[in-house]
């Protein structure tokens, strides 16, 4: 008996099983659980995942693609809708700048956001702007040794002793 094969010799449980389900512009895995199937989008984590099953009311441990429609499609409504099913300090994009609405954004419109904001950083010159501009660490991380571009670490001992021999 091979691996490919179900135990129980039923081949028509593999038919119903969706192995792709689309929500917004992202394939989802359907072989994986609604939980760990939803991380998969850019904007959802493992936090998030856990309550959007919640408030779809989907058992989160069942495979996502062996899920009826109506199942998948209240899934598919709380993650497009995630701002009305869950607290307001859960959302990725509170008071946002130009309109002052706090909202949830998921998947390609999460990236490109983000760069909307940076190059507002970069335009208005603000220090996190212009970090960004010159390619440095914008959180206050350490740059004494750490996220050097140059290829030289420490002191070129070769160097120093070429120069005092020319002197």
């Amino acid at each position: 008996m091979s691996a490919e094969e179900p135990q129980d010799g039923s081949p028509e449980e593999e038919e119903d099983l969706r192995y792709f389900i689309r929500i917004g512009q992202t394939d989802l895995d359907g072989t994986k659980t609604v939980e760990r199937s939803l991380t998969d989008m850019k904007g959802i984590g493992k936090r998030t995942a856990r309550i959007i099953a919640d408030a779809a009311e989907v058992n989160r441990t069942a495979l996502f693609g062996k899920l009826p429609e109506d199942e998948i499609d209240s899934v598919v409504d709380v993650v497009e809708n995630f701002e009305d099913h869950a607290p307001e300090w859960m959302a990725n994009r509170r008071k946002d700048f130009f309109s002052g609405e706090t909202d949830h954004i998921t998947g390609s419109d999460l990236e490109e956001k983000r760069r909307h904001d940076i190059n507002r950083m970069k335009m208005i010159s603000s220090y996190k702007g212009v970090r960004h501009q010159r390619g440095q660490k914008v959180r206050g991380q350490r740059t004494k040794s750490t996220g050097r571009t140059e290829g030289t670490i420490g002191v070129n001992v070769e160097e120093i002793k070429e120069a005092q021999a020319e002197e």
